[in-house]
């Protein structure tokens, strides 16, 4: 059986929903039995009459209708995240930008950040320069670190992130965006496409050769200043050069993982996840200016999980959706 889902926020959602029943197979429409309402904003009697309809020309089941739940918002970003507008207003102390590579991956990193109430964070979509009053420009992660430096330099943020820098600008590049800020990337064996190198952008003095033996492993220790991180690695290359001499991180055997500039304003690492953790999330925000609100990320995930699932308790037929899915809700 199948629940259809009806997004009022985008408007129109009568006529989806009874244009979606109009428009299936009959076998298809047999196998829905019945559709939920989500995202509506306001008191929801308002739209009695709009799910009365809907059942009326459908003939499905009314399950109910979510409310807009803003604790959505502090779940993990898929790869295939809606952009969100940078989250500006008042209390916002410092902007992080992250801009929107092609191949551009692990979106989640950032999720500790765009709900920090002191960060104005957004990504930078393609076609629009890097702002100039950015605090931090972070390179994100990618599934192809020689095509995405091309796609950058095509945007022109490479200027705008060279000019970043001479303002005073601080830099951090995870993964891809760490091979990316070295002298130069190379590809001997075609591991992303045709065998090649491409010059990086000369940010940090390091240097990457890309194999085919892929890094997957957890990746636990400390900032160089001494606060603990948890994340993990999953990457294709190997990075050296003398900027490792001077590591952003420690790991928990006492080796050295990325590199910093000699001011210690541009840095780099392979670890995802590095902003999940409280203590080295402070620890990065705090040469910005801003104070962190001290939450762990996976604290403040299990606490959305809680708020939705008792909104959804409340305004959904929990009995009718377990009884469609061939389950037992334990009294």
């Amino acid at each position: 059986p199948v629940v259809l889902v009806g997004d009022i926020d985008r408007g129109h959602v009568i006529a989806a929903l009874a244009g979606a029943h109009a428009v299936l197979e009959p076998d298809d429409r047999a196998m829905i039995a019945g559709f939920l309402i989500n995202k509506f904003r306001g008191d929801p009697s308002l739209f009695d009459a709009g799910r009365a309809e809907i059942e009326r020309r459908t003939g499905w089941a009314d399950l109910g209708m979510a409310p807009w739940l803003a604790a959505a918002r502090r779940l993990p970003a898929e790869d295939a995240v809606v952009l969100d507008k940078a989250q500006a207003g008042a209390g916002r102390k410092v902007r992080i930008v992250v801009p929107m590579l092609s191949r551009i991956a692990n979106f989640d990193d950032f999720d500790p950040l765009r709900v920090e109430p002191e960060v104005e964070f957004g990504f930078v979509p393609p076609g629009s320069p890097l702002p100039g009053d950015a605090d931090l420009v972070i390179l994100p992660g990618t599934k192809a670190t020689l095509a995405d430096l091309g796609f950058l330099r095509a945007q022109g943020w490479d200027i705008d992130l060279l000019a970043h820098v001479r303002r005073g600008g601080r830099v951090l590049g995870v993964c891809g965006g760490y091979q990316m800020l070295g002298r130069s990337i190379a590809d001997p064996d075609g591991v992303e496409g045709p065998p090649g190198r491409a010059e990086g952008l000369s940010l940090l003095d390091v240097e990457t050769v890309l194999t085919g033996d892929k890094v997957l492993r957890p990746a636990r220790g400390t900032l160089a200043s001494g606060e603990p991180f948890e994340g993990y690695e999953i990457h294709v290359g190997r990075t050296s050069g003398a900027g490792t001499a001077r590591p952003f991180l420690v790991r928990e055997d006492g080796a050295g993982e990325g590199a910093t500039s000699p001011d210690g304003k541009i840095a780099g690492a392979y670890v995802h996840g590095l902003f999940d953790r409280a203590p080295a999330r402070a620890a990065l925000l705090r040469p910005l200016g801003a104070i962190s609100d001290g939450l762990d990320q996976q604290a403040r995930v299990d606490a959305a999980l809680d708020e939705i699932a008792a909104a959804l308790e409340t305004h959904f037929a929990i009995g009718r959706l377990a009884a469609i899915a061939g389950l037992e809700l334990r009294p």
